[in-house]
């Protein structure tokens, strides 16, 4: 059974030891583990992802558990398999309702196949979107769309949340936030074609360098790392020399951008990939 274990707290010696005996000695094969030690805010991360022998999943949980309180660390056990036919998805939006809209119809067609167990926006403006579709709305955030990242992640432990998916949504995810849902269970939709054109602005940066290609990039959110090699789905669209920026902007808002998250989105719930080692690669 494919697991993935994320630990994040205060940095200490030995957190590690405990977890990794815990894992072998139930018989697990370690397929891949990252240890990260920030100090400049004395925090202490690991994903570790394991095959784990049948019908050893709640036993692990359990003594997970019980190491968490003993460590100081926040430790969360997860695994693709668990309702591989339809995982939960959360939600993240700002202010562009294409993205999420299409999203939410692919997954109403059966051309995604998940759930979409709650949207989280911070900012109010997709909110009727969530009622259209009989989603439960959350705004953890400020009048000036300050998210609380705490009650956004408190929000995805509520809803059993197995991928989080960021479509458009405008801020950038806290390291806390990136490492617990670590392992390929962050998407992001970027309306840009990376690693080309990162950055707030991207079509406004391919106009501005002639180009006539431009498109969107799918890829997952790693910590600490710029997207390369966690590119899951990238499509594009060509403009005629002399078309407006707004001409362009509309059409990728409109439809290149919402065909590249659904795209991206499937590939993953159907496990047609996985990240591993901070590189997209095809699942066996």
């Amino acid at each position: 059974m494919q697991t993935i274990i994320t630990a994040v707290g205060p940095d200490n010696v030995g957190l590690a030891d405990p977890i990794v005996h815990f894992v072998t000695g139930q018989g697990a094969n370690i397929e891949e583990i990252q240890m990260y030690n920030h100090d400049d805010a004395a925090l202490f991360a690991m994903l570790l992802r394991i095959a784990l022998p049948a019908g050893k999943y709640d036993e692990l949980c359990e003594a997970m558990s019980q190491i968490a309180p003993r460590t100081g660390l926040s430790i969360r056990v997860w695994s693709p398999e668990l309702r591989a036919q339809r995982p939960r998805l959360a939600l993240w939006t700002t202010h562009r309702t294409e993205p999420p809209l299409a999203l939410l119809r692919a997954i109403r067609d059966g051309q995604v196949q998940g759930e979409i167990a709650v949207m989280m926006g911070n900012r109010p403006t997709c909110r009727g979107l969530a009622e259209q579709f009989g989603v439960d709305w959350h705004q953890p955030a400020g009048d000036d769309g300050q998210p609380d990242d705490d009650h956004m992640l408190h929000l995805l432990d509520q809803y059993q949340i197995d991928y989080v998916v960021l479509a458009r949504y405008m801020r950038i995810l806290p390291p806390s936030i990136c490492w617990k849902y670590a392992g390929g269970r962050v998407i992001n939709l970027h309306h840009g074609l990376l690693p080309s054109f990162p950055g707030p602005r991207p079509y406004h940066d391919a106009f501005a360098g002639r180009m006539l290609t431009f498109g969107a990039t799918c890829h997952f959110i790693v910590p600490e790392l710029d997207a390369g090699n966690q590119i899951i789905f990238q499509s594009t669209f060509t403009v005629p020399p002399g078309m407006k920026l707004d001409d362009i902007i509309r059409i990728g808002q409109e439809d290149n951008e919402p065909r590249c998250l659904v795209e991206g989105v499937r590939r993953v719930v159907d496990r047609e990939i996985k990240l591993h080692f901070h590189r997209v690669v095809a699942q066996r």
